[in-house]
């Protein structure tokens, strides 16, 4: 099996990578990114230098480029991380957004349906359903209608519509996954944890925003990673599956677990005017997924210790 993987050397691409060639050892890899600045090669210089292993640079919105990486490496399957993902960077502008996550999508599943693929997975986001109250409200399902709240969000909602419309007209084997915050390592500092982390370190200011009682559902980026690999093997063409733990954490507690672990006072804590349009919860239903057999393996209490850790020898 040759499997690209575009967006490979960004947060969630390059653990997807990392855990995909431990543990398909026969099949080869394809990682492309267009190296911007949450695109790193530092986030994959553990993996091995071997025959599996091909990196490329390059821009998925050039459909020329795209043809021949096609025509070059012949890629059996396709796991399409390769987005422009910043709330805030999608504010201020949202131009960018549009070009990679719809228009870069349609290149790519335009030259899918040229030359032919076993499947191409589109890795979305639970921001495509908008937002719960903070009490009460049931959580999203694969049913719920799509009511993003953001440019960033309304990119990838349009650009899913755009994969399932590929597979309504053409016939094209696609599948979608849409999945809650993730955490770990190799994360661009711009992100919530890593921020917190950093500016604790450093004794600087954690910005936070509004009150901090916005929840997100939380899920750690390995469980993200095997999700998507249970999707690959076992989900159903043209299907759509939610991917969450179910960790919902307000963000001030969140940020105040962090100086907890790094034994840091809350007086640090800056509250600052809200985000535009900032969504108060989000939160989804994973039991379809779960039919697949899927179930998360790590928690945050287990994990945020040495995630900590991790950042402190590695943003510092």
């Amino acid at each position: 099996m040759n499997i690209l993987v575009t967006g490979g050397c960004g947060f969630i691409g390059s653990h997807f990578l990392r855990y995909m060639m431990k543990t398909y050892l026969g099949d080869s890899f394809i990682c492309l990114d267009a190296l911007t600045y949450a695109g790193n090669k530092n986030n994959i210089k553990d993996l091995p230098e071997d025959s599996r292993l091909t990196i490329i640079e390059g821009n998925i919105r050039d459909a020329s480029f795209v043809d021949t990486l096609f025509v070059t490496y012949k890629p059996d399957v396709v796991v399409h991380f390769a987005a422009e993902t910043h709330v805030d960077r999608s504010i201020t502008g949202p131009q960018v957004f549009l070009e990679t996550n719809v228009i870069g999508t349609g290149v790519l599943l335009d030259a899918c349906l040229r030359y032919g693929i076993q499947r191409f997975h589109h890795v979305s986001t639970d921001e495509v359903y908008g937002a719960l109250p903070l009490e009460g409200g049931v959580p999203f399902t694969e049913q719920s209608p799509l009511k993003p709240t953001s440019p960033y969000a309304a990119s990838k909602a349009s650009s899913d519509l755009l994969v399932l419309s590929y597979y309504k007209t053409y016939g094209l084997p696609v599948t979608i996954s849409r999945c809650s915050n993730n955490y770990g390592a190799h994360q661009y500092p711009e992100k919530l944890i890593p921020l917190m982390i950093q500016n604790a370190l450093l004794d600087k200011p954690l910005p936070v925003y509004g009150n901090g009682l916005n929840i997100r559902d939380w899920i750690h980026v390995v469980d993200h990673c095997r999700a998507i690999d249970f999707i690959l093997q076992k989900g159903t063409v043209g299907e759509v599956y939610n991917v969450g733990a179910g960790e919902e954490i307000p963000n001030i507690q969140l940020v105040k677990r962090i100086l907890d672990v790094l034994g840091k006072p809350y007086e640090l804590i800056r509250y600052v005017p809200d985000r535009l349009g900032h969504d108060l919860r989000y939160a989804i239903n994973s039991s379809k997924l779960g039919t697949l057999g899927w179930r998360p393996e790590y928690t945050m209490e287990e994990t945020l210790q040495g995630i900590v850790e991790w950042y402190r020898e590695n943003i510092i």
